[in-house]
């Protein structure tokens, strides 16, 4: 399936002139003025856009591909999808779990809920934003996330999302014949391979063993949309990290060598 790369280049509601420097010619960028207002309605206004651009590419038969520099872009994926008529079993490769709430963050940090949010719990300002309904946790996988505050592992042991601490647990795992959507947030990679994170977390999954699970997850055929939360493109090492990101994600699009 041809693919349809779509940069959002933002961290949050902050243009980040580095990572927009990466789109190649097709790509398409999802770059918006955003007004004065709260943080999370110039958000939305960014997660509108690329809504519409995951359902286009949808309808017309492309792999919708998102890249942007926080994964609260996911909200714009998952309504795309769901406009577009696709209710994806969602994977989400992270170091961290993105599944605080108002009540468990002990920083404050909107994107550090996400996945919260898309299992329908604490804040669905963004959700609402959007008009788009949450998925149900049974539809959520969670691998990795080797770095949670203590009232969001809490929350993730309460949550009927599966979380799977050892990604490589992915080679073997039962997925059934239904549509999936990976959200890889790039500093699922063991810091010493991709160093150019925000929040880096030891240890994790090398490169190698990150090809491996790409390459089983490719080969199921049922991949229906990729969200990539990416490096720093300003810091140490973002030669590195990019270059690791782009080979998995080649592997994923079915364009990495073997």
């Amino acid at each position: 399936m041809k693919s349809k790369i779509i940069l959002t280049p933002y961290f949050l509601d902050q243009h980040l002139p580095g990572l927009e420097e990466l789109a190649q010619p097709d790509w398409i960028i999802n770059r918006q003025p955003l007004p004065e207002g709260t943080q999370q309605t110039r958000i939305s206004i960014l997660h509108a856009a690329l809504a519409g651009e995951v359902e286009e590419a949808v309808r017309e038969e492309l792999l919708p591909v998102s890249l942007a520099g926080d994964c609260c872009t996911a909200v714009g994926v998952l309504a795309g999808l769901r406009r577009a008529g696709v209710d994806p079993l969602l994977i989400w490769f992270d170091a961290h779990g993105d599944f605080n709430t108002w009540e468990t963050t002990p920083s404050g940090f909107l994107g550090g809920m996400p996945l919260a949010m898309l299992a329908g719990l604490g804040d669905q300002t963004l959700l609402e934003g959007i008009d788009v309904k949450p998925l149900p946790q049974e539809r959520i996988i969670l691998t990795d996330g080797r770095d949670l505050d203590p009232g969001e592992e809490e929350l993730v042991a309460a949550s009927s999302i599966r979380h799977i601490p050892d990604p490589l647990e992915l080679l073997h795992f039962p997925l059934g014949d239904q549509a999936i959507w990976i959200h890889f947030d790039t500093d699922i990679v063991n810091p010493e391979e991709s160093p150019a994170q925000n929040y880096p977390a030891a240890g994790g999954p090398s490169v190698e063993e990150m090809e491996r699970i790409f390459r089983r997850l490719a080969g199921t055929g049922f991949i229906q949309a990729i969200s990539l939360s990416s490096w720093n493109p300003e810091m140490k090492g973002a030669e590195q990290s990019e270059s690791a990101s782009f080979q998995l994600l080649d592997i994923l699009l079915g364009t990495g060598s073997q």
